[in-house]
């Protein structure tokens, strides 16, 4: 197994090429259009480059890794493919018609994981004829950098899945943990009601987000502040992820902060907009 294609080319997409490509994956980036294909590309160049200029990778291992990358706006191309990681954006609807496009072309026999962030696998692998091989494989933003993959069971996904996807973590030099299908897994059932209390407390007035942030590094020790954060991860993704454990655990606890859902709807999405809680000027 060797050649992997990646569906999505946006932060997590353009990540996870570049650490399957600097494997020794053959590597597929997939995208509807060919724009963010050339942005992806453009993204992994510079943090290859960086890491060259570190000295953690040779001139020589950072040309190979980007050599084995290629891009496609054709599904058809996961023809080719022996594993298959979706990364499109966290919406159910397109990821079930993804998942549904991808049991069509991809060989059998061939593993379709998710790097969904909190929406069911179950209900994705119901999309396809072959439920015991879809399970979610759940990379952290910077994939690069970060060394966690949550390795998501469906309630049909196969031991032998399981067991094939952790082998697969550990060639690409990250940490696997196996967890069971629920809303938001581990990682953002617990994150995401720190960040949406974080958004609270800015909200009724106690305290500014500069004020939160260093309260949560300093006395939690915590490497980044929950809001800080939350601009990384894009505020729309953190209000979608709570949408999907407000509706699949039926708690209150989960209700998204009413400033949250309006810094949405005004377009302040984070870093990747340029203004969230904080304003980026790159």
């Amino acid at each position: 197994m060797s050649r992997v294609a990646v569906v999505g080319a946006g932060t997590m997409g353009n990540g996870i090429a570049h650490v399957f490509a600097q494997s020794g994956w053959t590597t597929t980036l997939i995208d509807v259009a060919a724009d963010p294909l050339a942005r992806a590309l453009k993204t992994i160049e510079a943090n290859i480059a960086r890491l060259v200029k570190k000295g953690a990778v040779s001139g020589e291992q950072g040309a190979e890794t980007i050599g084995r990358i290629q891009t496609s706006t054709s599904f058809e191309d996961v023809r080719t493919a022996d594993f298959v990681v979706e990364a499109a954006t966290e919406n159910p609807e397109i990821k079930f018609k993804i998942f549904h496009d991808l049991d069509r072309v991809a060989p059998a026999g061939t593993i379709l994981a998710s790097n969904t962030s909190s929406i069911s696998i179950t209900t994705l692998a119901a999309q396809t004829k072959r439920p015991h091989l879809v399970i979610g494989m759940h990379f952290m933003n910077p994939v690069p950098v970060m060394a966690l993959v949550e390795v998501v069971k469906g309630l049909n996904t196969a031991d032998e899945t399981v067991a094939r996807v952790v082998e697969v973590v550990k060639e690409l030099q990250k940490v696997p943990v196996e967890v069971n299908d629920s809303p938001g897994f581990v990682s953002n059932r617990v994150l995401m009601p720190m960040i949406n209390e974080a958004i609270f407390c800015v909200m009724e007035g106690v305290a500014t987000p500069d004020a939160v942030d260093q309260v949560m590094k300093l006395g939690m020790n915590h490497p980044l502040g929950p809001l800080a954060l939350a601009d990384l991860i894009g505020l729309d993704v953190c209000l979608a992820i709570l949408g999907v454990l407000h509706e699949g655990l039926g708690d209150d606890k989960y209700r998204p902060a009413p400033l949250l859902r309006k810094m949405v709807a005004a377009g302040h999405l984070g870093r990747k907009s340029g203004q969230g809680f904080y304003a980026y000027r790159d």
